[in-house]
């Protein structure tokens, strides 16, 4: 697996355990955690642990499925960096409820899941009459 797979993986497991320590310190006293916390908690499961798990694992399958290689290695190394930094922004807005940073890491986390769709869609191309 490539190294950039793997630390899709590993990020994925890491913002899943902060997130949920997130959501049981809110539940156990919800002054523990400051600003939208429902935001923070939502979006570090969806789009840390869920987003980041599919992120690794469909970089790795989805060209061997194709029998492709991955169109832009360039791509999805650039996502990784640009969809965490997006991630972190949105997550830094929402405990300061600073909206603009939530927007701005927002529109950040979107150019990472761009970058997804299309390097998976160049790869899994039809390149001729299905078989």
């Amino acid at each position: 697996m490539h190294k950039r797979n793997r630390l899709f993986v590993t990020l994925s497991l890491v913002y899943a355990l902060i997130g949920g320590l997130v959501g049981i310190a809110w539940l156990y006293d919800p002054s523990l955690v400051p600003g939208d916390v429902a935001s923070l908690h939502g979006h570090l499961m969806l789009l840390g642990f869920v987003g980041m798990m599919i992120y690794g694992v469909g970089l790795h399958v989805l060209p061997r499925f194709s029998g492709n290689p991955l169109f832009s290695e360039r791509l999805a190394n650039w996502q990784l960096y640009v969809s965490n930094v997006g991630l972190w922004l949105m997550s830094a807005g929402w405990v300061m409820t600073f909206n603009h940073l939530v927007l701005i890491g927002g529109a950040v986390s979107w150019a990472g899941i761009g970058m997804f769709a299309l390097n998976i869609m160049l790869t899994v191309k039809i390149h001729g009459p299905a078989g």
